[in-house]
């Protein structure tokens, strides 16, 4: 590093293609004489040490994730590379990540000038290659990268080696702890970010207070989710930490320029920001000390709010735009090809791309002893007593157990709303757990579905309450049309309590973002990292059977089909019967960790055949008998869903009257008695002498379905003895404006459907059904 007296120059004067705009001087100027004059940095000097620090850093980086794409291996002495050192298949996003390494250097940097350790999240994981270099380069890298990347010549080597080798072990997963995309492997991070504008929709929800997040966005999905624009609406300084929005303004999809760029840049955008109620502010992109400053300035404007004892809301939230241009720092930057394959041929191949290669890494680069110096000047986590960036609370949620109250169970042979107890128990959780942030994700219509008390004491999160609605500036509801949006709440609110309450066929919208935290989740207890979070219902409600009402789009079991794909460990779909069995299953959910649960719950009244003991049982089990005795039985009905145990009952009835032995047996949990992918669903799946002693072997079936049946026989293989034993009934895609009747017979799912499905797999004499089915 330069001698101390010459380190203002230096700073000033940037470092490789890094140059400092006049602007960005005068305010890490203006930002450095308040901190030392705060008492929160100890003098400029030392300041000034830590700019020049980040500009080297953020060189090398950028070198690092160029190497990722086009290289074998990285000579630290600087000397060119050979056609032989190169990938013969280069692959990498490099321009979004070659923008994001300025970007993440900018948040080391503003963690170091003030002393604290924040959060981070990245919209565009993708560009994971900038976390990974500077993670290599700081020594800051996951459990099982250590001892495999560090910033030695080998170690660098190793991590460019590994991007993007395809490597695959024994067990058929990733050989290497290095991924496309933000994964468990990558040293503090949350989320996989895999799917554009989440982030967007969760940075607001995921700090607690006390806590800062700078969130990572991407001017590409901008134009996909919208809904972010929302988040003055739900910041509140009295239940949120800070968060910082930047979005990395490269103007460039994958093919063409972005909508904000054709409608005419970042001053259109900050106009758009500002009637969405931002204070945005625009900054150079490619500079680290300019990312710095814009955290750093916009969590001092929300402290300073927060500070006011008259605060009236919504606050002018800061958002940084950071403008760039796609792949800033290295050959082929502002263009098309920058995204992926910045250089225009391989240079294993072509000596001018070659040529182009070494050119570009040799303006990147920085000496041995002066980038250890730099590191260590940016390494002041010891001195402030601050955890590593690696380490954020955010990346290592735990909250205490809540605590369960016990439902007011309700007693059998009566009917009554599964939705309505839902609601009175929920309130009593909330109640019960104060300590606990509470998040509820509705897109619309809570009171509609049944959740009344809920609402009344949560209220929704408005800005300026009506009077006479239950609205609060400080309600725990999150309401918008937009179910991406009202999910991201819940989902984000890993510290706390959540509930998404939703239409069952519009859950559908939400998959995408359920997906994305069930396979980060997944991926971390695969890597012995079990996630701590309280596990997340999703309740879908106003379900298929009971939106009779509406047409055929209000009428779709796909969310709890779709979920059923996922690993049953980790995504679960239950599917309570009464009121009972739907708190015991709510009850189980909270009491688990690191699970997104899709329970499909009715709100209309039907009749309670659980007792509270028998409820829980079902739940912990997954599948009981609830009719006949299994030994005499000559058939055994299997329902899945509230509706369709009603019509087994009657079908079991009138068998009975007619001198025909089945029996019943619910089965509330499918991916419990499916047959298992891996380790973690076997431990997670009833063992085969549980699986024999509910479905007999030698028994014919007929399942009766809340889903189609085509994708629950796949779940139930185990118990599906082929099409001569096995008749599946469930939704078949018919529907329209209905009763519930209507929809049953629509679907060919009633009581009479059954009993003729039950003589086709048991050779019953026809006559005997045929009067069976017609006895009134």
């Amino acid at each position: 590093m330069p001698s101390q007296a010459n380190l203002a120059i230096d700073w000033r004067a940037g470092y490789g293609p890094i140059a400092h705009q006049s602007e960005t001087i005068e305010r890490m100027q203006t930002l450095v004489h308040r901190m030392v004059a705060q008492g929160r940095v100890a003098d400029e000097a030392s300041a000034h040490a830590l700019l020049a620090a980040a500009d080297r850093v953020a060189c090398m980086a950028m070198s690092v994730v160029a190497h990722m794409t086009y290289a074998r291996r990285i000579d630290r002495s600087g000397r060119p590379l050979g056609s032989d050192d190169f990938k013969q298949t280069p692959e990498g996003h490099t321009g979004g990540s070659l923008n994001m390494v300025p970007a993440f250097v900018g948040y080391l940097l503003a963690n170091a000038l003030t002393g604290t350790t924040r959060g981070w999240l990245m919209g565009q994981g993708h560009c994971v290659a900038a976390i990974e270099a500077v993670n290599a380069l700081t020594g800051d890298v996951s459990a099982a990268q250590r001892g495999r990347y560090d910033r030695s010549e080998a170690g660098l080597s190793r991590l460019i080696e590994d991007f993007y080798s395809y490597g695959i072990d024994k067990q058929g997963r990733p050989a290497v702890p290095l991924g496309s995309h933000a994964g468990p492997n990558t040293a503090g991070a949350i989320s996989e970010g895999g799917y554009l504008g989440f982030a967007g929709l969760q940075y607001v929800h995921t700090q607690l207070p006390g806590e800062s997040l700078v969130a990572f966005l991407s001017d590409g999905a901008f134009e996909e989710q919208r809904g972010s624009d929302w988040a003055p609406r739900w910041w509140r300084a009295e239940d949120c930490g800070f968060a910082v929005p930047i979005m990395i303004l490269n103007g460039r999809r994958i093919e063409q320029r972005t909508q904000i760029v054709q409608e005419g840049g970042a001053a259109w955008l900050a106009e758009d920001l500002r009637h969405n109620g931002f204070d945005p502010v625009i900054i150079d992109g490619r500079d680290p000390v300019a990312i710095a400053w814009a955290i750093v300035e916009s969590e001092d404007t929300l402290s300073a709010f927060a500070a006011q004892s008259n605060r009236r809301y919504p606050v002018k939230f800061p958002y940084v735009i950071a403008e760039t241009e796609k792949g800033f720092g290295f050959p082929g930057a502002a263009t098309n090809a920058a995204h992926n394959l910045p250089l225009d041929g391989n240079p294993r191949e072509h000596a001018q791309a070659r040529e182009a290669f070494n050119a570009g890494a040799a303006a990147l680069f920085v000496p041995e002893i002066e980038l250890e110096n730099a590191l260590t000047v940016l390494a002041n986590h010891g001195k402030n007593r601050r955890s590593r960036e690696s380490e954020h609370p955010m990346a290592r949620r735990h909250p205490a157990s809540p605590h369960l109250p016990v439902p007011a169970w309700a007693p059998t042979k009566v009917s009554g709303s599964a939705m309505s107890s839902l609601d009175r128990w929920f309130v009593k959780l909330a109640q019960a757990n104060p300590q606990l942030r509470v998040r509820i994700g509705n897109p619309d219509e809570l009171a509609s579905n049944k959740m009344g008390a809920t609402l009344a004491l949560l209220k929704h999160r408005v800005n300026v309450p009506e009077p006479g609605v239950p609205e609060s500036t400080h309600g725990s509801v999150i309401t918008a049309l937009n179910e991406e949006a009202v999910a991201a709440a819940a989902l984000a609110n890993k510290g706390g309590l959540n509930l998404i309450v939703s239409y069952e066929a519009f859950a559908v919208k939400m998959l995408g973002l359920i997906r994305q935290e069930i396979i980060f989740a997944r991926r971390q207890k695969e890597l012995g990292q079990p996630p701590g979070w309280i596990s997340i219902p999703l309740v879908v409600t106003s379900h298929t059977w009971e939106n009779s009402k509406n047409e055929q789009s209000h009428q779709d079991p796909t969310i709890g089909e779709a979920l059923l794909g996922e690993m049953s460990d980790t995504a679960r779909v239950l599917f309570p019967v009464d009121e009972n069995t739907a708190c015991a299953a709510l009850r189980a959910v909270y009491a688990s960790r690191g699970q997104v649960a899709c329970v499909v719950v009715s709100k209309r009244d039907t009749p309670n055949h659980f007792s509270a003991a028998a409820a829980q049982s079902l739940i912990e089990h997954g599948a009981a008998h609830v009719a006949g005795d299994p030994s005499t039985a000559q058939l055994q009905f299997v329902a899945i869903g509230a509706y369709q145990l009603e019509e087994a009952l009657k079908a079991h009835a009138r068998l009975e009257h007619h001198g025909l032995a089945s029996c019943i047996t619910v089965v509330v949990e499918p991916g419990r008695l499916r047959i298992p992918r891996d380790e973690l669903e076997a431990a997670f799946v009833l063992g085969d002498e549980s699986l024999q002693a509910l479905f007999p072997p030698h028994l014919p079936r007929v399942l009766i379905s809340h889903t189609r049946p085509e994708p629950m026989l796949g779940v139930l293989r185990r118990i599906d003895s082929g099409p001569s034993k096995t008749r599946a009934l469930g939704y078949i895609n018919h529907g329209g404006t209905l009763d519930v009747a209507g929809m049953l017979i629509a679907n060919r799912c009633t009581w009479v459907d059954a009993i003729y499905a039950a003589a086709q797999v048991t050779g019953w004499n026809s006559s005997q059904a045929a009067a069976a089915a017609t006895d009134a």
